[in-house]
């Protein structure tokens, strides 16, 4: 099992890049076969879900569109608590078939007080795609609609899951050891 350090903590892999790459295609295929007759917006969370944006929507087969957003409630290891938008969504969401791509789903906070944001430009529906779900860590009630992988409360860097900044770059998923 191959180990990385960043900063001052080592990782060991946790998820394989062909293992996510699979679970991509999969999620895609639901995707693809869900929103057949319609044409949804994506509404994808930076800094994380930038690879998992880029690497489902390579495999959607139906028209969709894109969009990146930025909210943020972490620093170094742990949620500070405090939700910040520091780019903001620009589109109309009325009557639009909205999904929401985030790279991990955890105490779910961040999305409990975003979510009300979109709800109140009346989408037509409002789904979540989440690469990651740690369901034993979830304190709100967010649940995603798409599941890469339920994980457990852990730690994870890799694939635009970063531990200060770092990391992201990184192919796999490493899970802190």
């Amino acid at each position: 099992m191959a180990t990385v350090t960043i900063k001052d903590k080592s990782f060991e892999t946790y998820l394989s890049e062909e293992t996510i790459q699979s679970r991509i295609r999969f999620i895609a295929g639901q995707i693809n076969s869900d929103y057949k007759d319609g044409k949804p917006f994506f509404i994808a969370i930076l800094n994380g879900s930038f690879m998992f944006a880029a690497d489902l929507f390579k495999h959607l087969t139906i028209d969709a569109e894109i969009c990146f957003i930025k909210l943020a409630s972490y620093e170094g290891m742990k949620s500070t608590g405090n939700v910040v938008t520091s780019i903001g969504l620009d589109e109309d969401l009325f009557g639009k078939e909205v999904i929401i791509v985030e790279d991990i789903v955890d105490t779910g906070k961040t999305l409990h007080q975003f979510l009300p944001k979109l709800v109140h430009q009346q989408p037509k529906s409002l789904k979540i795609a989440s690469l990651l779900h740690k369901s034993a860590a979830t304190v709100y009630p967010v649940k995603p609609d798409y599941v890469g992988f339920d994980i457990p409360d852990k730690f994870v860097v890799g694939y635009g899951l970063d531990y200060d900044g770092l990391g992201r770059n990184l192919k796999e998923i490493y899970q802190l050891i």
